[in-house]
């Protein structure tokens, strides 16, 4: 037997030992391929195909050193985080793995900070689908095509898991095809093969070198990449519901991270030796640019398609995570109880549809209050992934030693480990601190950081109201 769940938390709960899945009514459809395309494609979203300019105008070149920084830490956390969920699957995540770790309040902070993010995300995802459908069909109103969006994936999430995960697992195959098809032609183009013009290759001194703007603009250009690999939790939320969880997470979190990490820096790293980094105009949409230059006439309406399957993979995908994450929440009595009613297909249902109800809130508030409520409630979230980070870390810091400690009680090892602990997680730990220091030195950021931080205090309040409340009643 592992160890009580009394054992690593304030208060005793009704969940099995420490090595054994949480009791979750939930289906087990999830193969470690649907695992794996999950992650990657839930990783290489909008951001990437039109945000990936904005940090090569800021760094130049250099950006690929802030690239492969964030990418490392991110690599680490989801390394620590996968030691964690392959040792104890539960569709609450880094939620309950915080509250085994540190007590109940960091559960109910990082489980309903994290719902809160996400639940934002679907407007903007939506309203981004919305947006670019209207230049394809100007007769057709931007919210019937939000109305159907929601409705074809609010039904996807509640016919079953196993179909979630064979949409998902396709979406993300033509996100990955797009990727290898663009490191194709930018690496023809690049050795000589696909003749061009206008490109910077070989005449990178002209443009100020390797790094224009020196550190700063590395630092600078860090802030605007490290939030680019956000997504990729989803595997460890999806690992509850995965077919022999300990195995497919493990798996699927082995290939992931290095895949992830090349495409990005794969794709940047053709954009900057192709195009200006002085030129906003091209780095408005650096991979349609690159298509161009290869002679591609098609190739803006082609990416437009992709960004448009990138928004709605995501789309799916974080009406499943909001809704798994509502979920534990209610199992946890950190939300209403209601929010576990599961369907015959082992759906939690009423969970799907809270979180559709309030990701079409956001899509109202995203056309109504653009400039007002929405884009406080955007920053508030901001930097929300630095707390869940930061918060994981920590989390496997002190979880490691009761894990190996119940996994040899039963007389076997953990099914994945983290590298180098402790000594790798304290200096994770200090990179993402060293983050949080750059952000309070740029004003924009300082903003963001301080929104979350608000939000975090709203939440706080929230769990001592709850529990102020649950203490009289009993």
């Amino acid at each position: 037997m592992g160890l009580p769940w009394s054992v690593v938390t304030t208060t005793p709960r009704t969940t099995p030992g420490l090595l054994a899945a949480p009791a979750e009514p939930l289906a087990h459809g999830l193969r470690p391929r649907h695992l794996t395309m999950m992650g990657l494609g839930s990783a290489i979203g909008a951001g990437l195909f039109l945000g990936s300019g904005v940090g090569i105008a800021t760094a130049g070149p250099a950006v690929l050193v802030s690239y492969a920084i964030a990418g490392a830490l991110v690599v680490l956390v989801m390394r620590m985080l996968a030691e964690m969920a392959a040792a104890m699957p539960a569709s609450g995540s880094f939620s309950v793995y915080a509250e085994a770790a540190l007590g109940r309040w960091a559960g109910f902070l990082l489980g309903w900070l994290y719902w809160f993010m996400i639940i934002m995300v679907l407007g903007v995802e939506v309203t981004g689908v919305a947006a670019i459908a209207s230049t394809w069909w100007p007769q057709v109103p931007q919210w019937a095509v939000a109305a159907v969006v929601v409705a074809v994936f609010g039904a996807v999430n509640l016919i079953g898991v196993r179909h979630f995960g064979e949409a998902e697992f396709w979406f993300a195959m033509i996100k990955v095809a797009a990727i290898v098809g663009f490191l194709v032609v930018g690496l023809l183009i690049v050795v000589g093969v696909i003749p061009v013009g206008g490109s910077v290759l070989g005449e990178w001194a002209a443009h100020g070198g390797f790094a224009p703007a020196g550190w700063a603009g590395i630092a600078a250009g860090l802030l605007v990449v490290v939030f680019a690999f956000g997504g990729i939790e989803i595997v460890t939320i999806a690992a509850a519901e995965a077919r022999d969880p300990q195995t497919a997470v493990a798996r699927a979190t082995r290939t992931i991270l290095w895949r992830i990490l090349f495409f990005y820096v794969g794709s940047v790293a053709i954009m900057v030796a192709l195009i200006p980094w002085t030129d906003a105009d091209r780095l408005a949409s650096p991979f349609v640019t690159v298509l161009q230059m290869a002679g591609f006439d098609g190739a803006a309406r082609l990416m437009e398609v992709v960004v448009v399957l990138a928004l709605l993979s995501a789309f799916n995908a974080n009406v499943y995570a909001t809704s798994r994450m509502l979920f534990s929440l209610g199992e946890r009595r950190d939300a209403p109880s209601v929010a576990t009613r599961v369907s015959r297909r082992e759906v939690p249902w009423v969970a799907v549809l809270v979180s559709v109800f309030f990701g079409v809130v956001a899509v109202l508030l995203n056309w109504l209050l653009p400039n007002s409520i929405l884009s406080i409630l955007l920053n508030a979230v901001g930097s929300a992934l630095l707390v869940v980070w930061g918060l994981v870390v920590v989390a496997q810091l002190r979880l490691r030693p009761r894990l190996e400690a119940a996994a040899a009680e039963q007389g076997r090892t953990l099914p994945l480990r983290s590298w180098g602990y402790p000594w790798l997680t304290w200096v994770t730990l200090g990179g993402l601190v060293a983050i949080v220091g750059l952000m309070l030195s740029d004003a924009a950021a300082r903003a963001q950081l301080l929104a979350t931080g608000g939000l975090v205090v709203v939440i706080l309040a929230a769990y001592g109201v709850t529990r102020t409340v649950a203490a009289r009643r009993a």
